[in-house]
């Protein structure tokens, strides 16, 4: 690649516009991630663990000076059906949201989703006495 592409390269904005097609070791399982088998021109994190890096301001400007982890928190559907994943970044605690690629781990998502049901914020024991006290019978039958 020529100088004056790999100043274009990195220009404000430049995958904004532009496919990336680089291949690249995830910083969290150390896994070897293509751009082939995302669904999309634009690769963010691995499909293997989900992580990413927070590389990004605003989605493709690469502004950011943080470069700390991402890690998957959540997980939300979008007005059209389509899923994303909510990233936390483990150094300055930005939130982002990142489609869901196609080769993405589906077991991975799964558990991301499933996890405020498996560790409801109250003891799943006294929800008999909570559904009482909210005017309901409360009784498990």
């Amino acid at each position: 690649m020529n100088r004056e592409n790999k100043r274009k390269q990195y220009e404000n904005g430049y995958y904004k516009t532009h496919a990336c097609n680089d291949t690249f070791l995830c910083k969290v399982c150390g896994r070897q991630v293509f751009p082939d088998g995302a669904g999309s021109e634009h690769r963010n994190h691995c499909p293997n663990c989900l992580s990413s890096l927070h590389v990004d301001v605003e989605p493709g400007d690469r502004a950011s000076d943080c470069g700390g982890i991402m890690d998957p928190v959540a997980v939300w559907v979008r007005k059209n059906g389509e899923w994303a994943i909510i990233h936390r970044c483990r150094r300055c605690g930005a939130l982002s949201s990142n489609r869901v690629a196609a080769d993405d781990n589906p077991m991975k998502l799964m558990s991301i989703a499933m996890k405020p049901l498996s560790a409801p914020p109250f003891p799943i024991e006294r929800i008999e006495e909570m559904t009482a006290l909210m005017g309901g019978e409360g009784r498990m039958k």
